[in-house]
This record gives C-alpha cells, structure tokens and sequence, in this order.
C-alpha cells in the first residue's frame, strides 16, 4: 500500500478546505510494515499478497526487495489498482487514514494456504484486515498446522469472523480496534480480561502514549509504559510493534520481553515522520532485539 500524507495544522471540518503544511508520499500498509520492521530486525520475512499492476505495485515490490522480504508470493494482478492509504497527521503527531485496499482484497484463501505450505516453516504467521478475512484464516490454519505461532493485528476494525478468530492464537488491537471488536470502549483490567477470555485468544493492546496492557494466561493483566520519546509522527507505531512482537515470540523471548521489544521499536518510530521510513536503521534495530534478550542472537 502507498501512503500519502497530508501533514496540517488542524484537519478539515465537514464541507471545509484547509491548507496544509506539506505532503509525502511513501511505503506502507499495515503487513507491509510489520514486514519491514521484522526485517530490520534480522527475520527471515516472506509477504503474501497481491499489488495492481500498476507504477505503485512495481514501486512496492522494489521497496520490500530493498528491506529483503521475500516477494515469491506476492503478485502483480492486472484488473484491480495497488492499494492506497490517505493520512492527515496534526501538529501532535496523531493521524487519521482511510485506506482503499485495492489489489489486496484478490488474495483468496488457496493462495494464502498454497504460499504457507510452499514456504519454509514458519515460527510465526501474522496478518491484518486489509485482506479478506477467509484468505488470513486460511493462512492462519496452515501456519498453525505447521507448528507456527499466529498473531492477528484486527486494523482496520471490523467484526471478526468466528473461523479466523478460531485460529487466532495473539490479537493486537488497539484501543479504537478493540472498542469496535468488543463492543464497548472498557479499558479496565477486567474489561480487557473478559474480552480476552470470551474470545479464546491472547490479548495484547497498545494504548499509545499509555503504552501497552497485556493479558496473561491467568487472566491477570500487565500494563507497561510506553517510551518516553518527542512525538512528531505516529504513523506505523503500531505496526512497528507488531513487528517487534512477533520477531520476539520467534527468537523464543517470553511474552513480556517480547512485549517490551514492541514497544521500543514503536516508541523510536514516532520520532520521525513517515511509516516505514520511521523505522531505525538495520544495526540499532538488531541492537534494539540484543538488549531485549542478549541470549535470543
């Protein structure tokens, strides 16, 4: 997904023009930053998807050869146009998007499951929303069926489907994202507790600035603070800590160093502007999962 970003003193109200401050254009899409920051990281990352056959499909396929993700799975579909993502960041660093999925929405169930069994196996499968939710349970089954971890980032938040929530082992909203999964804004202890125990899953949620709460088996939740960092673009925060999450589970880091990753890695985005041209460099990000576990590299 391409991201094109309106940075602007305050955003629109309905039926108003306001001038921006400037404009960029860039690399994103909620799987494609996780890829690129568990990349960065040192993970062997493959993306399955599908791009338009257009200027933005190659430009993408450019751009995750540059982090080395292996694209074999993703491919150029004539028909559908790549998909898009448009952003209005304000002074403070948060941002509105609406996204138009495109190409995404023609990955089909057999095409997720046929990639992950072509695949080496995998420690962990991760997916989002951006894509038909059949085709990420599909991928999810065969992950799972291979010994992999799966971990679901339900953005952008729609009602889950009960056969993807089955294979679901992590779920990361945010706390937008899980007021709309759980019918409700309850960010208590118990409230998050329920969810998590009602919908069989592990849950983690980031809070943004507040962090992040996770549940633990037991049912006890663990709240962990967020980085104290000057915010200049939250774009691709939390998907600079879904990464980092799950590169953690698969170096084998318990739950809450993992969690710990995530969040320096989301923490260290925010202080630049931009998605995946946020995220640290190769070596501070390898430096960044030695400090979490010396012991996982």
């Amino acid at each position: 997904m391409i991201d094109l970003s309106a940075y602007t003193p305050r955003v629109p109200a309905r039926g108003e023009t306001v001038v921006g401050e400037r404009f960029s254009m860039g690399f994103g899409g909620k799987g494609a930053n996780q890829a690129a920051m568990a990349s960065l990281l040192g993970a062997d990352v493959a993306m399955v998807n599908r791009l338009g056959d257009d200027a933005y499909g190659a430009m993408t396929l450019e751009n995750f050869a540059r982090f080395g993700v292996d694209t074999n799975h993703t491919a150029l579909i004539g028909g559908w146009s790549s998909g898009v993502a448009e952003i209005w960041i304000e002074p403070d660093g948060m941002n509105r998007i609406i996204i138009i999925p495109g190409a995404n929405h023609a990955l089909t169930p057999d095409d997720a499951e046929g990639a992950i069994d072509s695949l080496p196996p995998p420690d962990v499968v991760l997916g989002q929303l951006e894509i038909r939710q059949d085709a990420t349970a599909a991928g999810f089954r065969a992950g799972k069926a291979r010994g992999a971890v799966t971990i679901l980032n339900p953005a952008p938040a729609h009602t889950l489907e009960r056969e993807l929530l089955a294979v679901t082992d992590w779920l990361i909203p945010n706390e937008v994202e899980l007021a709309v999964l759980a019918g409700s804004a309850g960010l208590t202890d118990v409230d998050l507790a329920a969810y998590a125990a009602t919908s069989g899953v592990r849950l983690v949620v980031t809070l943004g600035e507040a962090g992040v709460a996770l549940v633990e088996r037991d049912g006890g939740v663990v709240r962990l603070s967020a980085e104290p960092v000057m915010a200049v673009d939250s774009t691709g925060a939390g998907d600079a800590f879904v990464g980092g999450f799950a590169v953690g589970l698969a170096s084998g880091l318990d739950e809450i160093r993992a969690v710990r990753l995530g969040i320096v890695c989301a923490s260290d985005s925010v202080t630049r502007p931009g998605t995946q041209s946020s995220f640290t460099a190769p070596p501070r990000a390898i430096a960044m999962l030695a400090e979490a576990a010396p012991e996982a590299r």
